[in-house]
């Protein structure tokens, strides 16, 4: 405790250091800048070596950080959850065991559990079996509850032209295969065959798409958005449009069917497969209060998710942390968890965590603008400086070996594996990538020449920065980072001539 009030006391003096910061940025940024057409004042940036700004170019104006924003969210899930929690999917029920069956509802509790599969559900599922249970004479009951609204993707509108795809997916306490179909395509003989899985009752693939002739590589170029059809007998037919190159082999994730279907559907499959049947219908609904605890899955520990959250850049693994914190951090003012089915907004308790957090660390919150956290947003904001104050916290974190590894290496893995290969950053560096239309970031650590840690914040809003020119000019950044203080080549000494020997002295005449 006492530690925690010297840190908070010592970062707003650090903080208020950075302020009267260099304000010229190095030479070979400029002529990145310049070179395409980005202006200056579009770049916001801070680096700071032990505790000093070494740069610093509109470093407290709030920017819109994309994907940076999740070390953010990863490092407070750390500090407030801890390393060892765990998301939990539940089967529960109030019912009792007749024989073979279970007299009552059979509910399917969500906890954040983004690694629950179909493999992890088969096993729950056996487990009842072993219990002695076959049918279920009750319904099938989906809890999601635990996050509020408990289904925030009803009605959302689309991020972008893609919502099928998988970094568009809204995030709810029960995700069963983080509600992706998983389709193979392949075109033989004048002829387009499209496989599935998982297989779900009532649930098939068909297409519309023509066969073209084009670049395999380039498969997706005349992709269409597919459309769910509902068919008179209940089941459901994905339809996929577009065309397709000929001779060709491709695969795809989409998310396209009501997750309540896709849950409810994959249960029975499972459960029939298993030999076991359902007689009521599937219903949205909360555990009753006595429900036993039949079966559970939980997930990998945090810093695994972190790592994955981090590297691969997973939109919905660090929406659902983000919600976790609202749904399960203590309140600040209470010291207590809320109940399931709180009428307090979930994302509005985890906006109020980070900045309790950000406060605590002594962080300014002014400007900053939080919505799902993690940077797949058109309003969230940053300013460098609060985003560097995050980085440092992530130093003097008990947690630091975690975020830290959670970070990509530079040409080395995750998003930053193509990147600055020839810089003497690459290796060294752990920097943390964002990308959206009109935004490039960076921010993490890099070493500087002579090994000194640096932490480097840096984004870029504009909409000149596709086609790589915004990226190259924050390569080019941490590249002079890497390169800082480097000793200069020391010039070879010219070894020293030998005089010519002198003339002989004449002889003294006598």
């Amino acid at each position: 405790m006492f530690r925690s009030r010297l840190l908070a006391l010592a970062f707003p003096a650090l903080l208020a250091a950075w302020l009267p910061a260099r304000a010229q940025l190095p030479a070979p940024v400029v002529g990145a800048l310049r070179s395409t057409t980005i202006p200056e004042e579009a770049l916001s940036v801070v680096v700071l070596r032990d505790n000093q700004t070494v740069l610093s170019h509109l470093a407290d104006r709030p920017a819109h950080p994309a994907s940076t924003m999740k070390l953010i969210t990863t490092l407070v899930s750390l500090d407030v959850l801890g390393p060892v929690f765990r998301g939990r999917t539940e089967l529960r029920s109030n019912g009792q065991v007749q024989g073979d069956t279970l007299k009552g509802d059979l509910v399917l509790r969500g906890g954040a559990d983004i690694d629950f599969t179909t493999e992890a559900l088969t096993t729950m599922l056996r487990s009842l079996r072993y219990q002695g249970i076959r049918r279920i004479d009750g319904n099938l009951v989906l809890d999601r509850q635990l996050f509020n609204p408990a289904r925030a993707d009803l009605g959302a509108p689309p991020f972008d032209e893609s919502p099928e795809s998988y970094y568009n997916v809204i995030p709810d306490a029960l995700l069963l295969n983080k509600n992706m179909l998983q389709l193979d395509l392949r075109s033989t003989g004048g002829r387009l065959k499209i496989s599935s899985l998982p297989e779900m009752d009532g649930v098939s693939v068909d297409s519309d798409m023509r066969l073209v002739n084009g670049d395999c590589g380039n498969w997706d170029a005349g992709w269409q958005h597919p459309d769910v059809q509902t068919q008179a007998d209940g089941r459901l037919r994905v339809m996929l449009h577009g065309t397709f190159p000929k001779n060709c082999v491709a695969s795809e994730s989409i998310n396209v069917v009501d997750r309540q279907d896709y849950v409810g559907r994959m249960v029975r499959t499972v459960w029939s497969a298993l030999g076991g049947t359902i007689d009521g219908s599937t219903i949205e609904g909360a555990a009753p209060s006595d429900a036993k605890l039949l079966a559970e899955h939980v997930s990998r520990a945090l810093p695994e998710l972190v790592r994955d959250t981090n590297k691969p850049s997973d939109n919905l693994l660090a929406r659902t942390l983000f919600l976790s914190l609202g749904a399960l951090a203590p309140d600040p003012v209470l010291g207590s968890r809320p109940l399931p089915g709180s009428l307090e907004p979930t994302l509005a308790r985890a906006q109020a965590t980070v900045r309790t957090w950000l406060r605590a660390h002594g962080i300014d919150d002014t400007g900053l603008v939080l919505e799902n956290g993690s940077g797949l947003s058109r309003i969230e904001r940053v300013t460098p400086v609060q985003l560097a104050g995050v980085l440092l916290a992530g130093q003097r974190s008990n947690w630091a070996p975690e975020f830290q590894a959670s970070m990509p290496i530079v040409a080395i893995d995750g998003t930053m594996r193509r990147r600055l290969h020839d810089s003497p950053a690459a290796g060294r560096a752990r920097m943390k990538t964002g990308t959206l239309k009109n935004v490039v970031a960076l921010a993490g650590y890099v070493p500087d020449a002579s090994g000194r840690q640096c932490v480097v914040v840096a984004m870029i809003n504009s909409d000149l920065v596709s086609n790589g020119r915004g990226r190259m000019v924050l390569d080019t950044l941490v590249d002079w980072v890497a390169r800082m203080d480097a000793p200069q080549p020391v010039q070879p000494v010219q070894p020293i001539q030998a005089l010519p020997a002198a003339p002989p002295v004449p002889a003294t005449q006598p």
